[in-house]
């Protein structure tokens, strides 16, 4: 062989060999990104216990305030209830005394009207 000759088939050599190459560090990229998805992966399983116990948390806690505003708000509708009760029988017994004074009360409200049929 003549250097001509050897100079193609070394050059021939090195083209083949160089796109190997880029196989080579095409492959060893995507293995680094598979590497690097998988370590992302791995820490946010191990991250979600803590974040759903953090959530838990602000839940229950969301759950005891609400609880207590609502025990808050039951009693202050009882005792509502109560004082509209009173009213409505004190404002009954005044309506009774006034008929039998002869005197003829003005007529109730209509959501009074209402009240005394149905309770509600």
């Amino acid at each position: 062989m003549n250097v001509g000759e050897w100079a193609g088939l070394v050059a021939a050599a090195g083209s083949i060999l160089g796109g190997g190459g880029w196989f080579v560090s095409r492959a060893t990229r995507d293995a680094a990104r598979a590497t690097a998805a998988a370590t992302e992966a791995a820490a946010r399983a191990n991250a979600a216990p803590a974040q759903q116990q953090a959530s838990l948390a602000v839940l229950e806690a969301t759950v005891k305030r609400v609880d207590e505003e609502n025990g808050s708000l039951r009693g202050k509708m009882s005792r509502l209830e109560a004082v509209l009760r009173a009213f409505a029988w004190t404002t009954d017994r005044w309506s009774q005394q006034m008929h039998r004074a002869g005197i003829e009360p003005e007529p109730p409200h209509p959501l009074v009207e209402e009240y005394n049929r149905t309770g509600v």
